[in-house]
This record gives C-alpha cells, structure tokens and sequence, in this order.
C-alpha cells in the first residue's frame, strides 16, 4: 500500500552554475551543468522513497525523451507511478535553473505537459490507498479533487502551493488542509497581515513557515516552535524547500512531534542546500549524522 501520494508538477531539470549572474548585454561563465528530474510534488516523492516511505505520484509529463528519463528517475527511486499521466503531443516541462555562486537560483521555464491532470483524470485509486496526501502547486481544481478523494479516504492533507499562492484561488483545497506549508511572504496571503499565526483563518490547523536561512516557524493549535536553521554555506538551494516538505511530512508521519519534525525538516534542507540540483534530500542516516554532529 502507497502511504503518501505527492501531487504536482514533475519536469526535467537543466542546473547551469554560473559565477555570477550577468547584467543585461553581459556575459558569465558557466562553472557546472546537471542534468535530471525536478518539480516539487516528484522532488517530494523522491526525498519520502528515500526516508523508507512508501511514496505515489500524481502528475504529468509529455511522451518525449525528458519524460522517459524523469519517469526512469522515479522509478529507480522507487516511487509509484500509477498516478502519473503521459501526455501524447505534449513536451514535459523543461525548467532551466541558473544558479549564482551564492547558491541562489534564477528559474527559466515553459510550462508544457506540467499541468495536464484535471480533476476528471485523478484515479480514485490512487488517492484511496493513501495516508497522507501532499499537494504543490498545480491547477487549483485538480487540488481540490486530490483534497476531496483524500478527506473521503481518512488521510491527511499537506500543502506546499509556492510562489501561485496568491495569483490562484486554492481557497476550497485549503480548507481540506491539515498542514499548510509557505514562506515569509506567502503567508501575508492566508494569514494576517504580519503573518503571524493566532486570530487567522488556519488557527485549527498546523501551519509551517519557511524564514529561508533562518529557520522556520510551526503553529499548531495547541502551540509554536521555532527553530533557528542551520549554518551552513548554500552551494543550491533548488529543492531545498522540497526536502524541507518531505522530511516535515516523514517525522510527522511517524509520531506527530511538531518540534521534532521542523527540527529535521530544517536538517534536510540544510543538507540539500549544499548540493547541487533538485533532487538531492538526503537519507535519513543522513540526517541522523548531521544533528549529531551539532551538539
């Protein structure tokens, strides 16, 4: 039995790392290139195959050589891909991540077969054998079908909307949405105007927000956490918001802890940060190893 479905974009990855991002007519060198599978529902679902999580996708890709290679990816990681839909005619989504010598990231993309599931092509299936249910970003009707399908079946629901968050209406999955995953600025959209937590709209639910290289924030409905992150030195941080979600989502899974959760979420942030790529959260060992090493 799959015990947490992703759902969201699944695209092909093209990491140039540069030395400095140029000013316009400029020109600057290209220090690395990678190759591989991005997108933050199958980023998700490769980090929780790795945490030993039974893991599902649900998304998109075109029937083109990038979506044969990310859907080898997947499957060598060991994610289930009965929820993933082959568009014909269509190219899968190619994001060109052009990286500073900071480790932040500049996105160049085309949208492609990225959003081609509605809410007619969700299987039931799929989402019925489930726990959890992770949401990322992706057509806001979809999202509140995948949200339905799992409140009927009993699981829990996360969502990681990005970026979208306040462009696109995802107020009906937001409702179904046990656990809401954004960032310093994506909160001002669904909380108050401060973001912080008590007196907004999600004070029943638990709500995780992401201070980027100073930590993150929990609000539960009984209490906060705050932890402080980690120093390290980013060489990418692409991905590193994906890890963050998947391992959030594995200690949740395991034995509810909120502090324990974002404590290890930040972990496995950190340690993505210092690679480059989407696709590099680390293994729970990993992990373990590391939040020794910072006592």
């Amino acid at each position: 039995m799959v015990r947490v479905v992703a759902a969201g974009h699944v695209n092909w990855d093209v990491t140039l790392r540069v030395d400095d991002l140029p000013e316009p007519d400029g020109e600057a060198e290209i220090v690395s290139q990678l190759r591989s599978g991005g997108g933050s529902a199958a980023n998700v679902a490769v980090a929780l195959a790795g945490f030993d999580v039974e893991t599902g996708l649900v998304g998109s890709v075109g029937d083109d050589e990038h979506g044969l290679l990310a859907q080898r990816e997947l499957q060598d990681a060991g994610v289930d891909l009965d929820g993933l839909r082959v568009v014909d005619g269509l190219e899968t989504s190619v994001k060109y991540l052009v990286v500073d010598g900071d480790g932040e990231v500049m996105v160049l993309g085309n949208d492609g077969a990225n959003e081609a599931v509605g809410p007619d092509d969700v299987d039931p299936d799929v989402v019925a054998g489930c726990d959890h249910l992770h949401l990322t970003s992706q057509r806001p009707a979809t999202a509140d079908r995948l949200a339905e399908l799992a409140d009927d079946a009993g699981a829990t629901v996360s969502f990681d909307p990005g970026r979208r968050l306040g462009a696109r209406d995802f107020s009906a999955a937001l409702d179904r949405t046990d656990v809401l995953f954004v960032n310093d600025n994506e909160a001002e959209a669904v909380l108050d105007e401060d973001a912080a937590y008590p007196g907004s709209d999600f004070s029943d639910r638990v709500v995780v927000v992401k201070h980027g290289s100073e930590g993150a924030t929990v609000h539960s409905p009984s209490a906060s956490y705050s932890h402080p992150g980690f120093d390290i030195e980013p060489v990418d941080t692409t991905g590193a918001g994906d890890a963050f979600a998947a391992g959030f989502v594995a200690v949740l899974l395991e034995d509810g802890d909120h502090e324990r959760a974002v404590e290890f979420a930040n972990a496995c942030g950190a340690l993505a940060a210092q690679h480059e790529g989407a696709r590099t959260a680390p293994t729970r060992p990993e992990v373990r190893s590391f939040l020794d090493g910072q006592f």
